[in-house]
């Protein structure tokens, strides 16, 4: 299985950032889903839920009011009322095809997720149709967590209590920066001051979980301008703060315009750059009161800080996903959507699954896809994989495990596995030393 890397050379990135999505969300790697599996979803739907495995659900919202320059998702701008109440209508139809199904049993979920896009591009009136619809067709009453993306530029204080009242307990604002001249150079539709407004808002509305997203090595960013909003997002306080470091994915405006003039390197900050700039955000965050917890986040100390749809999905838990390009799991099965609006929508119409790919891993490909996402937390323990799959991790991944703690990425003791700030920093690339050999150069995963 092992790439037998002599150095951690070979998995640090560094120089220049080259065109690619480095992050990975699953495990293989999504361009071993295919349309001739669709079967298996459809044979995994007819069967019961596995006992005592969670349900979630998700609902994609692919619309928007800009697209931005580094944004790789589906998403439609300039979308008509009557166009997203089709659509609306078309993910309850769709809905209502999946509550008929078996795998569904007599559970409710635990967690919900609103994803985009924008969810919050909705009226107030649309979300809570929306919401009331589904509550209708599988009921709510069990959620632990129900999440919601918004674009602060969207959210008004009337439209922020409506959220509220809908049951939302985690509200994630994409702020991405807090410097005017960054936020436009990089297309986001919304300015600081509408930042500040939607998060006072959000703040006396009493959520239980505030989260804000933070983006490292944005097109333009500084040294001085990334300790600056680190400082202001401090200062905010909110519950949670994500730090992702800047990607440049095929399908985004950014690679189209150095498509156009022929640049090979992408006008945004280098890999080493990064990784030292969500160090300073990490150290400053520690000084503050805030705990690291993943590789992307950190949580304030004593609040309510739980992400039950990152953790409960990375056990493996069932996963209904509703809406264009969005995906699911179901009975050990992952399935994706159909990701294109007009295709979703005349499936939908038809009475038929808008189903495009699927793939079912075998028991050890579950193995490595629970692993290497626990990675990202930052610690293993053993202990759950010896019983939940009958196998010894360390013995198991005992060479891929050697090269990182030589490397300086891994500590071990007798009990857990721990990675370092070092480690952390650049998961998505260690994670390809667990990687089955079929799958190992399927670097974009």
């Amino acid at each position: 299985m092992s790439k037998q890397a002599s150095d951690s050379s070979d998995y640090e990135l560094k120089g220049a950032t080259e065109v690619g999505n480095f992050f990975i969300s699953n495990y293989p790697p999504y361009s071993f889903w295919s349309p001739d599996k669709v079967n298996e979803i459809q044979d995994a739907m007819a069967r019961s839920p596995e006992p005592g495995n969670p349900l979630g659900m998700y609902l994609h919202i692919p619309f928007c009011r800009k697209r931005c320059h580094f944004c790789y998702f589906r998403v439609y701008t300039g979308a008509k009322s009557a166009e997203i109440k089709d659509y609306v209508a078309a993910a309850l139809k769709e809905l209502d095809m999946y509550t008929a199904q078996p795998f569904i049993g007599n559970r409710k979920p635990s967690f919900i997720y609103f994803g985009g896009g924008t969810p919050s591009f909705l009226s107030t009136d649309m979300l809570r149709e929306l919401v009331e619809e589904m509550d209708k067709r599988l009921s709510w009453s069990d959620a632990k967590e129900i999440a919601f993306e918004c674009e602060p530029g969207t959210l008004t204080e009337k439209k922020i209590k409506v959220i509220k009242d809908l049951g939302i307990t985690r509200l994630s604002l994409g702020v991405e920066n807090l410097d005017d001249h960054i936020l436009e150079i990089n297309g986001r539709a919304h300015r600081t001051p509408e930042i500040e407004r939607a998060y006072k808002a959000a703040q006396d509305a009493g959520f239980e979980q505030i989260n804000i997203d933070l983006i490292a090595g944005m097109l333009e960013e500084t040294e001085d301008n990334w300790k600056r909003t680190v400082e202001k997002a401090i200062a905010m306080d909110p519950e949670s703060i994500t730090v992702y470091q800047m990607e440049v994915p095929y399908n985004t405006t950014i690679y189209q315009r150095m498509k156009e003039s022929g640049m090979l390197k992408a006008p945004v900050a280098n890999w080493e750059t990064k990784r030292r700039w969500v160090t300073y955000a990490y150290e400053q965050l520690e000084q503050s009161g805030y705990e690291v917890k993943s590789a992307y986040t950190a949580v304030k100390k004593g609040k309510n800080a739980e992400f039950l749809y990152r953790d409960l999905l990375w056990k493996g838990a069932d996963l209904l996903s509703l809406g264009v390009a969005s995906f699911g799991h179901i009975n050990g099965t992952h399935y994706q959507n159909n990701h294109d609006i007009d295709p979703y929508l005349d499936l939908v119409g038809k009475d038929q699954f808008p189903i495009y790919r699927a793939l079912t891993p075998t028991d050890e490909e579950r193995l490595i896809r629970e692993f290497i996402l626990h990675f990202k937390l930052g610690w293993i323990d053993p202990a759950y994989y010896r019983e939940k799959f009958g196998v010894d991790v360390r013995e198991r991944f005992s060479e891929q495990l050697g090269h990182m703690k030589k490397w300086g990425f891994i500590d071990r003791d007798d009990t857990i596995i721990s990675v370092t700030r070092q480690g952390l920093l650049q998961i998505d690339v260690l994670l390809h030393e667990f990687f089955l050999p079929e799958h190992v150069n399927q670097r974009y995963a």
